[in-house]
């Protein structure tokens, strides 16, 4: 079957089921219905290299993420693939794990496959790679990194204010001895995060405390590892701040192995709040980043870079993502003080 057969179906011209299938707006809503129906009956399906080869345009955007293993990540690609299946797209998935070669090839496949546009969900890109992608007029979105441009776009976490919450929730309780586990501070968004901690310690008048900091890798055997390097330290902290959840939840282990308990004698927070951390014991007080909105605010750039009608790149946004801080029973006061009554679950 062909194009020819659904056009002579719907009562149109082939240009004008090319033009419904490609998503073009100058077709009516009503002539568009008609096509669409006609699509249904005869069970046609378009060939996309066709569609791609016909319009200059894949309907494929790729997805670039650091760590498939973290459910932060398969979280965000549900909510951009939903969007994207939503507006007629297709979506080209790729994992970097955190690892500079990966993340060339991730590219190289993206040209490749020719796509529409980029999403790059991951902490840091190399210069070379984004003009790579640049000279061959392909719209980016970047998560925390780089400066809008003609065709680039950005969604930024206030990761600062994200960690300002949670230490002021923690100093509100009484907690003075704060431990902070961070990411690998080669990414831009654990280091963002690192030195948030420390201005919170200073706006609290706080002392730095270097056998209560210890980096990790984002990941729960990392958390792990980073708790009880703190806790064989001697150092007595009351709460632990983790840069993700993943971390916390291995710290969680740790601090159980130890023989302490969580949030009797120390507090945690993570950060994300990935859907396991509302069934961990105890569940995880931490801070959300919202995937729909992110996935959303990416997608939308990608889909708006491009101006129809001169065929150039319009200039790129940048969308800014607050955290919320989500209590649960991970936290509460220093021993000895009055424990509140009841469990919490807010949003601030």
């Amino acid at each position: 079957m062909n194009i020819k057969v659904v056009a002579q179906r719907a009562g149109v011209s082939t240009a004008t089921v090319s033009r419904t299938i490609n998503g073009s707006n100058k077709v009516t809503p009503a002539t568009a219905e008609r096509v669409r129906k006609a699509i249904e009956a005869l069970h046609f399906y378009p060939n996309t290299n066709a569609r791609s080869l016909g319009s200059g345009r894949s309907s494929l955007y790729g997805l670039i993420i650091s760590d498939i293993t973290n459910p932060f990540f398969p979280e965000l690609v549900r909510a951009f693939e939903d969007i994207a299946v939503e507006n007629g797209q297709e979506v080209l998935i790729a994992n970097t794990n955190y690892d500079p070669a990966r993340m060339e090839s991730c590219v190289i496949r993206m040209i490749q496959r020719k796509v529409d546009g980029v999403a790059i969900m991951t902490s840091e890109m190399e210069e070379r790679l984004v003009k790579v992608l640049n000279h061959r007029d392909i719209p980016l979105v970047f998560m925390d990194v780089g400066e809008p441009g003609p065709g680039v776009s950005r969604v930024q976490v206030d990761h600062a204010a994200g960690i300002a919450m949670a230490m002021d929730h923690l100093v509100g309780l009484g907690h003075r001895t704060i431990a902070f586990i961070s990411g690998p501070l080669d990414l831009f968004s654990a280091r963002t995060r690192y030195h948030a901690f420390e201005a919170s310690l200073k706006r609290h008048g706080l002392s730095r405390d270097a056998k209560l900091i210890r980096e990790a890798n984002h990941r729960a055997d990392g958390g792990h590892d980073a708790m009880q390097q703190i806790l064989e330290s001697g150092a007595k902290p009351t709460a632990v701040m983790a840069s993700n959840d993943l971390t916390a939840i291995g710290a969680l282990g740790a601090i159980h192995d130890r023989g302490l308990k969580v949030p009797d004698d120390i507090s945690i927070v993570g950060y994300d709040d990935i859907v396991l951390s509302a069934y961990t014991q105890p569940s995880l007080t931490t801070l959300r980043l919202p995937r729909n909105e992110i996935a959303t605010a990416a997608f939308r750039a990608l889909y708006n870079a491009r101006d129809e009608d001169s065929k150039k790149q319009k200039e790129g946004t940048n969308h800014r993502v607050q955290p919320m801080l989500v209590l649960r029973n991970s936290t509460g006061p220093v021993a000895g003080r009055p424990h509140v009554v009841g469990k919490r679950k807010t949003s601030l």
